[in-house]
Order: C-alpha cells, then structure tokens, then sequence
C-alpha cells in the first residue's frame, strides 16, 4: 500500500475517532440535580413521565422520582432558560419572566426543553399572582392547560399542586381538594404526606376543624427521614395548634405553636414565616389580638422576602390594628400590602 494511501486512511480514522468521541460527549449533556445533592448525574435523557426521569449513565442506567428532581439542565438550553430557571427556583419569579421574554419557544428544536420553558413560565406567573401580583385566573387557565398537554412531563404533580394553591386562594375549596388529592397518585412518599397535608390545610380554610385536625395528625405521625418530610411535619404541627385554638383549645394550640418556634433553624426563612403565621392564627382565634399581632409582625418585620406569607400577616395586620385603637398602623399595613401585593385576596 502506498504512503499517500497509508496516510489518508490514518486520516480517516482518527476524523472518525474524533467524530464519534465528539457525538458520545453531546450525548452526555443532560445534567439532572436533586434536593439533597449540590452535584449534577450526568447522562443521556432516555425516558420522561410525570412519575420521573430516567437517565442513561454509560452503560447503566439510573431512574429519578420527580419529587426528588430540583431541576434539569437539558443538552441545547438556550442561555435565556438557563438562567430564567435559577430565578425561578431562588424565588426571583419577575427577573425569570424578564429572562424567558426574549425566548422564542418556535427556535428550540428540543420537546423536552420547551416544556421546560413552559413551565418555568407557568411557575413564576402563578407564585406572583399567589402573591397578589398577578391574574389568578389567567394563572389558573395556562396551568390547566399545561396539564392537559403534558401529561407525561415530570413537572405534571408540580403543577397539580399550583392549581390546588391557585384555587384555594381563590376560596375554591373543592377544586383544591381535587388537586391536592391528584398528589397522593405521584409516586413518592413525599408527595403523598404533602397532598394529606395540603388536604388538611384546606378543610382547615373551611373550618372542618375534626376533617383538619385528622390530616395533620395523620401527617404528624408518620415516620420519615427525608428534610422534605419533616418539614412537611413541623408544618402539620403548626396547622394543628390553628385548628386546636379555633376548636376552643386555645392554651393547648398556642403551647404547641411555641414549641414550634423554640425548635425553629433561624436559616430557615419560610418555615419561620409560615410558623409565626400559625401563631398568629393561635392567638387570633384564642381572642389574644395584641399576641397575634406580635406574631403577624414577627413575619412582617423579619420575613418580608416571603411574598405568601408576608402578604398574609400583612393582611390580618389590617383587620387586627384597629381592635386595638392603632387605626393609623393600620392604614400602613393597608398601603404596603396595596403596593407590594396590589391583586392579594386573604
């Protein structure tokens, strides 16, 4: 064989190496991080449900429950979802809106990454009208209609879970009981306990006070190890010493929601607020105003970056001032609640 030919053939070859290495590494471009993991599995995306991801990982392959999904970071993620998606999980829902603006959904070639985009969309819109900052009906229409066109992408209970908190904030209590329940059919523990618990948050807004009391019990008394879980947990506590206290039990509620916070991790911002509106809601019904004031301050002074909750202790701040003789504060709260939160409903 000649020289020329030897050569060209090496040529060949090692174009041929470099091509197939070059294929095999943007084949393992899909990074999938999880809650309890700062660090990324990276592989080959090969199957997507509404119960998860399945990841091939050389020649293994790896499955992921879509509770335990923080976030994906697919090959071919235009630069805008990529950093509209880290807004959005830090709670940074208007700049993720402003990132996903300029995203033309009609360039991705990917069906994967504009389900994704969709749904980092859908998210920040709902969080801020949950907030009073937006429609919570145009909210409530994309997120149904997201649902019913991707029954198979694994953000599906995610959104199940929005229109429950859509629809209760809307006093929508049967809607929110029906999407509440659609968790209880994910395949995780975590998101079973969390539907019992939003369950029982529900029926708690309705003033079904044994129905409430029952979930949170029932939430309470399981037996997890997972920080999602027993955050769940504290959480049903806290909703126990509200139903104790307007079940005329307001001693035994305010004890509870008290140990609540001697117990709390101060890093922890929402589970503080969540906790402080619980004890606010303890002395309210216990006919303690000038308590559930201080708690309802607690949240208003020390967790304002907590668009929900903040917004709620804004709002009972407004009935409550005035109960007693501090008409003006109540004015104040009414102005910052009317600014910050312009559509909120309580």
């Amino acid at each position: 064989m000649t020289q020329p030919r030897l050569l060209r053939l090496a040529l060949a070859a090692a174009v041929f190496s470099f091509a197939l290495a070059t294929d095999r590494a943007q084949a393992q471009l899909d990074r999938v991080y999880t809650h309890d993991s700062g660090t990324a599995t990276t592989g080959t995306i090969t199957s997507v449900t509404k119960n998860g991801i399945q990841l091939k990982v050389g020649a293994n392959t790896k499955n992921f429950v879509e509770d335990e999904i923080r976030k994906v970071a697919f090959q071919g993620d235009p630069p805008p979802l990529s950093r509209a998606r880290e807004f959005a999980i830090d709670g940074q829902y208007e700049q993720a809106l402003d990132e996903l603006k300029g995203l033309d959904l009609g360039t991705i070639s990917r069906d994967l990454v504009k389900v994704d985009a969709a749904y980092y969309r859908l998210l920040a819109r709902a969080k801020l009208a949950l907030a009073g900052q937006g429609d919570r009906k145009a909210a409530t229409a994309e997120a149904i209609s997201f649902a019913g066109q991707n029954r198979d992408s694994f953000h599906f209970y995610s959104v199940a879970k929005l229109l429950g908190d859509l629809a209760l904030a809307q006093n929508e209590h049967t809607k929110a009981l029906q999407f509440y329940g659609a968790l209880a059919q994910a395949p995780s523990t975590e998101s079973k306990i969390e539907s019992r618990y939003l369950i029982g948050v529900t029926m708690l807004e309705q003033d079904d006070l044994p129905g409430a009391e029952k979930a949170f019990s029932d939430v309470a008394s399981v037996e997890v190890n997972s920080t999602s879980a027993l955050r769940l947990k504290t959480l049903a506590k806290a909703g126990q010493a509200v139903a104790l206290a307007k079940g005329g039990k307001g001693k035994e509620g305010l004890e509870l929601a008290d140990t609540l916070i001697s117990e709390l991790n101060p890093t922890d911002i929402e589970m503080s607020a969540k906790i402080y509106n619980a004890q606010g809601a303890s002395y309210e019904a216990a006919g303690d105003i000038e308590g559930a004031i201080l708690a309802y301050l607690h949240t208003h002074l020390m967790f304002s970056g907590q668009p929900d909750a903040h917004a709620s202790a804004l709002s009972r701040l407004v009935e409550l001032w005035p109960k007693v003789g501090r008409t003006e504060r109540a004015a104040e709260a009414r102005q910052e609640l009317q600014t910050r939160y312009p559509g909120f409903v309580n």
